[in-house]
């Protein structure tokens, strides 16, 4: 046990160290891009950090599996060096056995940023869509699913304007059974309308068979009302805004994309990209386990053997080829063109199955 506590602390002082350093190269290029991005707008210095930190945690959070691996090469070629892999074997311990305390830190880890970084990720990533669109434009749009449909808000220099719509297309081309309430600059409603479909095209809202009611003071809204059959409301929204903010799944926390799966569909939208994503999730601990014993099965050997750099060279390509597969299978998850749990659970399983293989030849090959 004290070998094994002592593995999982080197292993974890391995990560932090590789984490703090790539944390540092992505503040710096964030904020690079950030500042390229915001060049023709009036933001300081001050918002662009502000940006930068909200956008670390998404970045951190991709290249997590990458951390695993550089972490994992640096505890075994620094053990390799010291000799102590050679004395660990023989006190009679085995390579596998060796790797219980990093393969328990990296479940440890997985989970953690299963349950805790991936909501933090989802509110970090509103907040730096609403902060970015606020930058850009003034106002702010926003869009989500709750159980009385779908809802919108867009913005501008004329107000802001709440859509709530009962259900949608596949594609969020068209809304069905809508409502549109404007409100004025000073935040006091002005118009309601209500359509049976509203389609969103060249930046205007086309409703059908609407009715308008004005809600300034002192007016009858009843006596005043308008119907048209046809009524173009502008917009700051596009369908491909609408799409990116209702098709990204890391946008919402774990712990509510199941009830968010069922709104989802319960307006009319295909969820299997989220449930995708959920199970790609729940299989993160396992992927990340992977990526350690991969890495471990080139870098647990002596260095007089030689071949160090190509043996290292050879673990990050493996595992770059492996987050590649898994995201591959993801993709003809989504897609419909394999199951669900296959795309979610087959890339982590096989690379620890793979992992395996190397390391048993290598022990007794």
């Amino acid at each position: 046990m004290i070998l094994h506590l002592y593995f999982a602390r080197r292993f974890a002082l391995a990560l932090l160290t590789i984490a703090a350093v790539l944390t540092a190269l992505v503040v710096l290029v964030d904020l690079i891009d950030q500042t390229r991005e915001f060049a023709d707008f009036d933001v300081g210095f001050g918002q662009r950090i502000g940006l930068t930190m909200l956008n670390v945690p998404k970045t951190l959070n991709q290249i997590l599996p990458l951390i695993m691996i550089l972490g994992t090469i640096a505890l075994f070629v620094s053990l390799a060096r010291s000799s102590e892999l050679v004395v660990t074997r023989a006190a009679g311990r085995s390579a596998i056995r060796a790797l219980i305390g990093p393969v328990a830190v990296s479940i440890v880890i997985g989970v953690l940023a299963t349950t805790t970084l991936g909501p933090i990720v989802a509110a970090t990533s509103k907040q730096y869509a609403t902060l970015a669109e606020t930058y850009r434009s003034g106002g702010v749009s926003a869009v989500s699913i709750s159980e009385e449909g779908l809802w919108l808000r867009q913005g501008g220099e004329t107000g802001q304007t709440v859509i709530r719509a009962a259900r949608s297309n596949a594609d969020a081309s068209v809304l069905y059974d809508v409502t549109f309430v404007a409100y004025a600059p000073n935040g006091g409603p002005v118009r309601r309308i209500e359509a049976g479909s509203a389609a969103l095209r060249d930046g205007a809202w086309s409703l059908r068979n609407a009715k308008a009611w004005p809600l300034a003071t002192g007016i009858n809204p009843e006596a005043n009302a308008v119907e048209q059959d046809v009524l173009e409301i502008p917009s700051t929204l596009t369908l491909d805004g609408i799409r990116e903010r209702l098709g990204t799944p890391a946008g919402v926390s774990i712990w509510d994309m199941p009830e968010f799966i069922t709104q989802l569909e319960q307006a009319g939208f295909s969820a299997r990209k989220h449930v995708v994503w959920m199970q790609s999730e729940l299989a993160r601990p396992i992927f990340l386990m992977g990526m350690v014993l991969v890495a471990a099965a080139f870098t647990m050997r002596h260095t007089r053997f030689g071949g160090t750099g190509t043996a290292v060279l050879a673990a990050v390509l493996l595992g770059f080829g492996l987050y590649f597969i898994r995201s591959f299978a993801q993709i003809l998850g989504e897609n419909g063109q394999i199951p669900v749990l296959l795309a979610a659970w087959a890339p982590p399983v096989a690379s620890i199955l793979l992992a395996l293989g190397l390391l048993l030849q290598a022990e007794d090959g």
